[in-house]
């Protein structure tokens, strides 16, 4: 998946035009539980899109305030982004410090990786905690969901799938590293 695709799910998700500004809040609320990017690579990859005709902008005048550009996907945009949604996907790579460091963590003493495991652990229980919180305000009724709502249902519950496992990885990891070398 490109940071491109990401964009343009974005836009499209949000039904509206945005700016670049917009654009980035709303992903980082969304799509960014599972993408990571900066304001200034989304800024590069608006003007790519934009290019490719896969976007629109028009510039909004504004008084006491810079003038802004709003984006809309084009059907150019939308025909792209349906395409690659039928393409089949590549699980991606497992990307993740932690098991690079356990992987060699027999060069330093295990409670220097137990007390990582423990901050590793907090991590995932305050994503899962807001996970969790998202599933009582925004999706208490499943059923009654309008179909964006019940697909993005289905991304809540990959997360909270995911952060339960890594829980669960942290505690196991702890209990082998204080219990197995002895």
């Amino acid at each position: 998946m490109a940071l491109s695709h990401s964009i343009l799910a974005t836009l499209v998700g949000r039904g509206k035009p945005c700016s670049g500004y917009d654009l980035a809040k709303e992903f980082n609320s969304s799509v960014g539980f599972y993408w990571k990017t900066t304001h200034q690579q989304i800024y590069r990859e608006l003007a790519k899109l934009e290019s490719e005709k896969m976007l629109t902008s028009e510039l909004i005048k504004q008084k006491d305030r810079p003038d802004k550009k709003v984006y809309c996907v084009t059907d150019e945009g939308r025909a792209h982004l349906i395409k690659w949604i039928a393409q089949p996907s590549e699980p991606s790579p497992i990307k993740e410090d932690m098991l690079v460091k356990m992987f060699v963590g027999f060069l330093v003493p295990k409670e220097m990786l137990i007390e990582e495991l423990e901050q590793l652990k907090i991590i995932h229980e305050e994503k899962l905690r807001l996970f969790r919180e998202y599933e009582k305000k925004f999706f208490s009724d499943v059923r009654s969901l309008p179909e964006k709502g019940k697909f993005r249902y289905l991304n809540l519950r990959s997360g909270i799938s995911f952060e339960s496992g890594h829980i669960k990885w942290c505690e196991e990891a702890i209990d082998f590293l204080k219990n197995e070398f002895e």
